[in-house]
């Protein structure tokens, strides 16, 4: 099982994702656990206020270091636990970096908001996490995005089969897949996935992966474990564009 305790101004923005799909039967079946801290209960001024202005000046307002490290000292057992700031300025997230993080026991995710948070709170964490190079107003949907990358990979959360053959499992994009009915609109499923032929299938569906990767991410293939066919494939398929 993995715990994630979630540091946010707004734990109502996490309640469609954790009461519904997925995510919410895996806590039923207690394959992961979620706590949502709000961290301005860990305000100290009467007025409950957790951001002020910024020293050296600057437009907006930045969250202080204290509610925040308050909040963090009631978790249980934090010490070892891996301690995640949603920062733009983070590391890109990726399926590696979800795969990894689904081998950790206890997760600690950290939404900033306005202009941020002071950055003494870099001392009490392990990692800055961005899941893109743009700003968003703060960081709850990154740590959304985080819970259900890594709670997929989770045993038992979806079925095994799942995570191997989709998109970045071999650093490749998934091949399109179809369901009945076989045609609409005048457009038909390929021939090949109705033919039972599973040697056939698997080659087409590997072929189409290479191809998409190509056109839309060919960064990615100098990461993929390639085969000779693939790289007589890729081959026909740069001569056909020249």
């Amino acid at each position: 099982m993995i715990r994630f305790d979630i540091l946010t101004l707004f734990p109502n923005m996490f309640k469609g994702l954790i009461e519904d799909s997925i995510i919410k039967r895996a806590i039923e079946k207690k394959l992961i656990e979620v706590n949502l801290i709000d961290f301005r209960e860990f305000s100290t001024n009467k007025h409950h206020t957790v951001d002020d202005y910024s020293y050296g000046g600057g437009a907006g307002m930045l969250i202080s270091v204290e509610p925040v490290h308050l909040a963090m000292k009631t978790i249980p057992n934090l010490t070892n636990a891996k301690k995640l700031l949603m920062s733009p300025s983070g590391k890109t997230f990726n399926q590696e970096k979800a795969i990894e993080l689904s081998k950790d026991e206890h997760i600690v995710m950290i939404c900033g908001h306005y202009e941020g948070i002071d950055a003494r709170i870099l001392n009490f964490i392990d990692e800055e996490i961005s899941i893109g190079d743009y700003v968003l107003m703060g960081g709850e949907v990154p740590a959304m995005t985080i819970l259900e990358a890594v709670s997929r990979l989770v045993p038992g959360v979806i079925s095994e089969e799942s995570p191997v053959n989709e998109s970045f499992s071999d650093s490749l994009l998934e091949h399109p897949q179809y369901t009945r009915p076989a045609i609409y609109e005048g457009f038909g499923v390929p021939d090949v996935l109705l033919s039972g032929h599973h040697a056939n299938i698997k080659k087409w569906q590997r072929e189409k992966a290479l191809e998409k990767t190509l056109k839309v991410r060919p960064d990615l293939l100098k990461k993929a474990n390639l085969f000779l066919d693939d790289y007589k494939y890729l081959w026909e398929l740069k001569n056909e564009k020249n």
